[in-house]
């Protein structure tokens, strides 16, 4: 599938009406949701705010389990060989969408994301940003885009990591672009952002949550963010899409899926619960209080974006010669 300006890491959709009749399925025993990521970071924290609605919701306690590992790839791998009764399910990022891509070539992957798992909802998303440190004077994309092309390969970015939703989305805004910049890899988003308040590199591509702060208290420039309207916290930063790049977007997606065969029932069940869980006027201010943007897809609404978004990141990986660090 070619890659358009029009991709998205994450797609905006309509919160669920799941039918009451579809959402009688209760847990008899504890509910174990495994984070493939570290504590802290932005799919746990979402994770956690998630466990206690569930929780009251099931009568029945809610267990985070956090296995990192391999870029994310233990934790995934361990839900997809869990069994499918809907006790154990996984909450992860869109990294669950490209990391298959990102083995080497004579590695088998590590479970196939269409095949192996039901999906349940993406409960968030969140905008990446592209940020500067003031000493470059880049204040905006025009010239970071005019300065880029002047000089290829001699403007470096920061990001997460090798194939990071950031990374990932930094790759499609060189490509709508046609520049040259070099990456400079971090292991993580925290020391990715810090890199560019040092001024060790100039510009960086971040997901919103570690990036706004530094934004609003003007140690970083936000040149644009990536996300379909401007971020309410930041009404200043423009999107990318009112630049050179119209139709540009990209985000970064925090969801539930469950191993492959997992009843029906639990699915409808647990994704109406999320739904429940981040609607409302208090949930929405909270969220997006630490980058988040409330979505609580359908199940079959995310089982169409993954057969869309899976084959989509393969391509772009495969083209830009990405492989996981």
């Amino acid at each position: 599938m070619a890659l358009t300006r029009r991709f998205l890491l994450a797609t905006s959709l309509a919160t669920p009406m799941v039918a009451r009749a579809q959402a009688s399925w209760t847990p008899n025993r504890p509910v174990r949701i495994v984070v493939p990521f570290a504590p802290g970071g932005p799919t746990d924290i979402i994770a956690r705010l998630l466990q206690e609605p569930l929780s009251a919701a099931f009568g029945q306690p809610v267990v985070i389990e956090n296995r990192p590992g391999a870029g994310g790839n233990i934790g995934i791998q361990a839900v997809a060989r869990a069994a499918p009764d809907g006790h154990t399910l996984l909450f992860s990022s869109s990294a669950f969408a490209a990391n298959p891509a990102l083995q080497p070539a004579d590695r088998p992957a590590a479970y196939d994301p269409l095949r192996d798992f039901a999906p349940i909802t993406v409960a968030v998303t969140s905008p990446n940003a592209i940020v500067a440190h003031p000493s470059t004077r880049i204040g905006s994309i025009t010239r970071m885009l005019a300065r880029a092309r002047a000089e290829p390969r001699r403007l470096d970015y920061s990001s997460p990591g090798n194939g990071t939703g950031p990374h990932l989305t930094a790759e499609m805004f060189l490509r709508a672009a046609r520049i040259e910049m070099t990456h400079v890899p971090f292991n993580g988003g925290a020391p990715a952002i810090q890199a560019v308040l040092a001024g060790t590199v100039p510009l960086g591509f971040s997901a919103m949550p570690a990036a706004q702060t530094h934004i609003r208290g003007g140690a970083l420039i936000g040149l644009a963010t990536t996300g379909p309207e401007r971020w309410p916290d930041l009404p200043g930063m423009p999107t990318v899409t009112e630049t050179e790049l119209p139709g540009f977007e990209a985000e970064t997606w925090q969801a539930l899926l469950a191993p492959a065969g997992t009843p029906e029932n639990a699915i409808s069940r647990v994704a109406e619960l999320v739904a429940a869980a981040v609607r409302g006027p208090a949930a929405e201010q909270r969220l997006q209080g630490i980058g988040f943007r409330r979505v609580a897809s359908t199940p079959a609404a995310f089982a169409a974006q993954l057969a869309t978004e899976v084959p989509a990141l393969a391509t772009l990986v495969h083209d830009a010669g990405i492989r996981a660090d």
